[in-house]
Parts: structure tokens; sequence; C-alpha cells
């Protein structure tokens, strides 16, 4: 399939768009391809001046997809290596995937990135423009391996760095599901229970006119104040959801209070802890096996840490280390490594092998975040049991005493 080039003069005033066209070359061989331009005129003219005489011109239209995910990211970053491997070049490389990607806003996107690497842009630079998928890291290592002609190799080391990076978040996400998810759960039954059912229970106690038991009196002035007030706890409930989540995401101090609360957590902050010191090893150990300087390394290794503890302790190490400090001596200094680890690193900087001594310490915390999440899970089953117990069968045998009481009288 012929592709003819795109444009170089680019007006800032129209927006450019993909056109597909279709048409023959000089020796009457029915040629087609896409172009990247201004309006089906500009396609129409560069391709005659090309010799090819248009027959059929239209503007691809890209249905509305959906969000772009980091797995959408890791998936395409694979691709592309195995393809470079495989020697397919670079921008037939990005046509393929945009092709076959299930989701057209990363099929636009990587045509976008396509059509800037087609006018001469470096491909770190066309990743630069669109950093909400494609962070630092993501483009240094792209730099790193566009200046030492190793791209193929890098983007294979960055997509198993992603890979693993995304199965730590998954494994934490699937141990915070289950207990939150239960208790959700709870939360709306008990709900229920209070708005309809012990009201129901009331009018049939009401028509007793014997005194009710205490917790039968506690659990009715409950359930009155969520039948007079639901909307209220409901409407204040989500509210309150949504105001601290959207603290949690924008302010600096909220995310650093949470941060240092949840690392602190009885059953889930060694788990975070792991998984954090899990992805900050392995984030600079790609970053230095790459060939990218120590000190350079350490920008983009505190935000992939994606905890604001080991953000503010990585800046203190990289300013020391910056000044001729060894990088262990750095790490003891921050406070927020086991030794376990600041040894081996130790041991990486005196043999020369830090990169490797960096991604043993990785695979052994992703190890042991595995073996957390499965004996937290099996821990979290009693325990939910015994809470769900305690509400749902506090609640019934609280309406049900003055069942009992009635049956003794009689």
């Amino acid at each position: 399939m012929a592709t003819a080039a795109r444009k170089t003069a680019v007006s800032g005033s129209v927006k450019e768009a993909v056109y597909v066209w279709q048409g023959k070359d000089r020796q009457g061989k029915i040629v087609s391809g896409e172009m990247r331009a201004n309006g089906e005129s500009v396609v129409n003219a560069t391709l005659r001046r090309q010799g090819i005489m248009v027959t059929k011109v239209k503007k691809r239209s890209f249905s509305s997809g959906k969000k772009i995910t980091d797995k959408d990211i890791t998936l395409f970053t694979r691709q592309l290596a195995t393809m470079m491997k495989a020697g397919v070049p670079l921008l037939q490389s990005f046509e393929i995937v945009a092709k076959g990607h299930a989701n057209p806003s990363v099929s636009k996107l990587l045509l976008d990135i396509r059509g800037d690497v087609e006018t001469g842009t470096s491909l770190n630079q066309a990743f630069r423009k669109y950093p909400l998928y494609f962070d630092a890291l993501f483009c240094n290592l792209v730099s790193a391996g566009e200046q030492a002609g190793i791209l193929e190799d890098l983007l294979a080391r960055l997509a198993t760095y992603k890979e693993k990076t995304l199965a730590i978040k998954a494994k934490i996400k699937s141990a915070l599901f289950y207990p939150i998810s239960i208790l959700v759960v709870a939360f709306v039954v008990t709900s229920v229970i209070m708005i309809w059912v012990v009201p129901a229970f009331k009018e049939v106690f009401t028509s007793f006119g014997a005194d009710l038991p205490a917790p039968t009196l506690m659990v009715m002035a409950i359930s009155d104040f969520f039948v007079a007030n639901w909307y209220l706890i409901f409407g204040g409930l989500f509210a309150a959801l949504y105001i601290f989540f959207q603290s949690w995401r924008r302010s600096p101090k909220v995310q650093h209070f949470m941060d240092r609360t949840l690392l602190k957590a009885p059953i889930f902050g060694d788990v975070i802890r792991k998984a954090t010191i899990a992805r900050w090893t392995r984030t600079l150990a790609t970053m230095f096996s790459a060939g990218v300087p120590l000190v350079e390394s350490l920008d983009s290794v505190g935000g992939a840490s994606g905890n604001a503890v080991y953000v503010d302790a990585t800046k203190k190490i990289q300013n020391e280390v910056s000044t001729g400090t060894s990088l262990t001596a750095a790490m003891q200094n921050a406070n927020v490594f086991p030794s376990m680890v600041t040894q081996m690193v130790a041991i990486g900087e005196e043999s020369g092998a830090l990169d490797s001594m960096l991604s043993k310490v990785a695979d052994f915390y992703e190890a042991e975040v595995d073996e957390a999440v499965a004996s937290l899970s099996s821990l979290m089953e009693p325990l939910i049991m015994a809470i769900l117990g305690v509400l749902i069968g506090g609640l019934v045998i609280a309406m049900y005493l003055p069942i009992f009481k009635l049956g003794a009288v009689v």
C-alpha cells in the first residue's frame, strides 16, 4: 500500500484530520493510503504533485471510544516492541497497531503520534505531546533507546516494566476490593432493613401495648432517624466521599496525609509498603539499565512509586546523590527502606551491578506482595463474616426479642 507524504506546512488555525484516499499512479496502477492534512484540497494538491490521479478522498471518522487506560498503553508498548524486533518499520508498526486496536481512542492517539513522527519529529518528542498517557519515565527511556540505537530493546524492557507494575496494582486492588464491596453491601442491606423492614415490625409491636426491650427501642430509634433523614444520609455520604477523593487527588497535603496513614495501616499497610518498594526498585533498575544517569533516573522514580512519602524521600536521595553521596548512604538517610534493600544496593554499587541487584529486590518484593495478598484474603474472610454476623444478627435478634418476650408471657 502506498502512503503519501504528509504536507509539512501546517496551519495552526485549522485542525488536521486523517484522510483515506484512492487513485491511480502514472502507470495506471490503483494505489491507496492515508494522509494527515488540513482538508481534502490539501490532500488532492499533495497527491497531484506526486503524479497520482485522485479518484476518492474521504475523511476518516473515529467513533467515540473508551477511556485510554494504562493497560492499553502497556499492550501498545509490547506490540510495538515485538514488531520492531521482527524488523517491521516504525511507521508501519504504528499503523498496524492502530488499525488492530479495539478502542477507537487508542487508534486515534497512535495515528496522531505516527503523523508527528512521519514529519520528522523524534519518537520521544511525539510521546511528550501526550503526557496524560506517556509519563516522563516512558519518554526518557524511549529517548535513551533512540540515542543508543536500541529502541526495540528498551521498548521491550519498558513493556516488561509496565506489565509488572500493572500486576502489582491489580493485586493491591483485588486485596482491597473484597472487603470494600462487602462493607458496601452490608451498608445497603442495613439501610433497607432500617427504612422498610423495621417500620413494619414497629407497627406490630405498637399493638402489643407492652414495654419493649432496650435493644429493640434503640434499633427503632435508629430506623426512625433513617426514615426521616434518608436523603441527608445518602446525599451526605456520597458528597463526603466525592469531596474526599477529589481532595486526595488534587491536594498535596491530603495526599501526604493519606499516603502516610496507609503505610501505617494495621492490616494493609505492610502490603502497600512492599508494593511501593517493588515499584521504586523496579523503576530505578529499568532506568539505570537503559543507561540513564542515576541522578536523572531518580527524577522519574519517585512519581512511579505512587506514594507521596516515597516521592519526598526520592527528592532527598537525589539531592544527596547529586552532591557525591553514595546511593546506599542516601537511601539509609531517607529512613523509608528496610535494611535488606539498602544492603542489596550496597552490594550492587560495590560490584558494579546495581541494576541487577535492584531487579532482584523488585522480584523479591513482588513475590512478597503475592504472598501477602493471598494471606490477607484468607484473613479477611472470617473477619468480614464476623462483622456481618454481629451487624445483621444483632438487628434480627433486637427485632425478635419482643416476640420471644410475648411467647414467654403466653
